[in-house]
């Protein structure tokens, strides 16, 4: 889907709703965003930044988006079952390079260094493609992913960013394609430089580049069709939260974010509600012909878990899609928790949630997947 994220609540409902209806089980859904920032508010996604900060008729109107939404979503997964026939499955992989790690390159000195070694960065250069084809030769569907945000764009249109114009790209060379996008772990990278249109297409293109490059070659290995699907949450543990007394005093911030989360935190109290110890962490594998693994994981995950479960698992046959079925908040390694900054505590606070997450959130998440 071209949005930011989902919420746990919203998500809930839509899987209940696909289950009835489908009779599938819960391990053999997966939702995924593209985390489009030009895209609409859902449900209670991101509830600090626009909880009681939107006028009555723009939360009326979000109100109203996510009573469509699981609906919508349901009618989409019938259309496709609709649709289903004989086809052929490859994967295979390739390199797209724009990804910068945002940590360590600010946006302004990369926009006039761009291409130069000055830019530092920890990423991962490939993008996963699959592919299905009809039994013949036409490419009937293709799922890429890739690790960097879908920031390029920042303005208040509608719009799936490079990934949206990388899905055009191929669908246009591709006649009658599907073009689907799921992204990677890339919640510390950034497109940069970035701001303009025509950088979002330019990305597109380069990823649509990447994409048909491994779809045209001998890249694109045959996977056989056996499937393994398994779900579950986790208990993902939270650092100590705030008493009462500083939930207060930020309830009195400057900062108009701070002070509506304290007002959250504080509602969730008066109710009786104890602030959360941990958040329940959605964890989904699917694994392909015995050896092609796709793994989904909740939140904004910085790009340390892709690398370290590709490097533990089946390297270039290991997808790992992110801001996938709940999207919580960011989700740190230990070393980006330990160096703070947005991804390793900050951005918590438009979450919505209490505290930053304890030491233990990465080991805890990558022994999960390998069980």
């Amino acid at each position: 889907m071209d949005l930011v994220g989902i919420d746990h609540p919203l998500s809930q409902e839509t899987y209940g709703l696909l289950a009835d209806k489908f009779q599938l089980d819960r391990s053999q859904i997966a939702i995924g965003t593209s985390h489009t920032h030009t895209g609409p508010v859902v449900g209670q996604n991101l509830s600090a930044l626009h909880y009681r900060l939107v006028s009555p008729q723009q939360q009326a109107l979000i109100d109203q988006n996510a009573k469509k939404f699981p609906v919508e979503v349901v009618n989409v997964v019938e259309q496709a079952i609709d649709r289903l026939a004989p086809s052929q499955l490859t994967c295979g992989s390739g390199a797209a390079t724009f990804a910068v790690n945002r940590r360590n390159n600010r946006e302004q000195d990369v926009a006039t260094s761009c291409g130069r070694p000055t830019r530092r960065s920890i990423r991962p250069r490939c993008a996963r493609v699959g592919g299905a084809r009809c039994v013949g030769t036409v490419v009937t569907a293709v799922v890429f992913e890739y690790a960097c945000h879908s920031t390029v764009l920042s303005f208040y249109q509608r719009s799936g960013d490079y990934p949206g114009f990388a899905q055009l790209e191929l669908k246009s060379l591709h006649p009658g394609c599907l073009a689907l996008f799921f992204a990677d772990c890339g919640a510390d990278q950034n497109p940069l430089p970035r701001r303009s249109v025509e950088l979002a297409q330019h990305y597109g293109r380069r990823l649509c580049d990447a994409v048909d490059g491994v779809l045209l070659t001998s890249n694109m290995k045959p996977v056989a069709t056996s499937l393994t699907t398994n779900y579950r949450k986790i208990d993902l543990p939270l650092d100590s939260p705030p008493d009462r007394a500083q939930i207060e005093r930020d309830a009195q911030s400057d900062n108009k974010y701070v002070v509506t989360r304290a007002k959250m935190l504080l509602e969730q109290l008066g109710q009786g509600v104890s602030l959360s110890q941990s958040y329940p962490y959605p964890i989904g594998t699917w694994t392909l012909g015995g050896d092609v693994q796709f793994i989904t994981l909740g939140g904004e995950v910085v790009v340390d878990y892709a690398l370290r479960l590709k490097s533990g698992l089946s390297g270039t046959k290991t997808w790992v899609a992110a801001y996938a079925n709940d999207v919580i908040a960011y989700i740190p390694s230990r070393r980006v928790l330990h160096e703070g900054g947005c991804e390793g505590g900050d951005a918590m606070l438009y979450y919505g949630l209490p505290a930053i997450w304890a030491p233990a959130v990465e080991n805890a998440i990558v022994d999960e997947v390998h069980q």
